[in-house]
């Protein structure tokens, strides 16, 4: 399944993922800081979605509530609320 998620409190804009039998394929940040965001995306890739939210859900950028990497975990937690 493909699909976008809006982000909040971010530099990113947006973050397009897609998904197969719980495993990310692919995770692309759309906006944001472009080297890290294109790094994370390839270190997530093959993983199980949840191992990503477990290792990614509590990441905070400087003084901000939130992070990317913060924020593809609660798209991912969306996804799954969704199913």
């Amino acid at each position: 399944m493909k699909f976008t998620y809006k982000t909040n409190g971010v530099c990113s804009r947006s973050i397009d993922i897609e998904i197969e039998d719980n495993v990310l394929k692919s995770v692309s940040f759309m906006g944001g800081c472009n080297g890290n965001l294109k790094g994370i995306g390839a270190l997530v890739a093959g993983m199980n979605i949840d191992d990503v939210i477990e290792r990614l859900e509590d990441i905070k950028c400087g003084f901000k509530n939130t992070s990317c990497p913060a924020q593809l975990a609660e798209a991912l937690k969306s996804y799954k609320n969704g199913q």
